[in-house]
């Protein structure tokens, strides 16, 4: 009998979604799933893994911020505040759009 080895979850890589993120479509449609759940700090990372995708340096001279902060403010344990988040989607051009929602 064949045995199959057993993986642990910590030993699995992590998923990096910035290589994915490749048109303004890709994006738009990524901070929309990511805006659903209602969580700032999901949302910060996302931001993060965008900000990667498309050069954070780059990124943060256009949000007007350091290399550092913007690094900072993004991590997956971050609150960034809404001035924070409005000038990278500025700089990633993108922007966060208010939906009605049906009850």
């Amino acid at each position: 009998m064949k045995m199959t080895k057993r993986i642990k979850i910590d030993e699995l890589p992590t998923f990096d979604a910035a290589p994915y993120l490749d048109s303004e479509e890709a994006i738009a449609a990524f901070l929309t799933d990511i805006l659903e759940t209602n969580d700032a700090a999901l949302l910060a990372s996302a931001l993060g893994d965008i900000a990667r995708a498309r050069g954070m340096s780059e990124i943060a001279k256009a949000a007007g911020i350091t290399r550092e902060a913007l690094y900072k403010a993004l991590r997956a344990d971050a609150a960034p505040r809404f001035d924070t988040v409005n000038r990278v989607c500025i700089a990633l051009g993108v922007r966060l759009v208010a939906q009605a929602t049906h009850k």
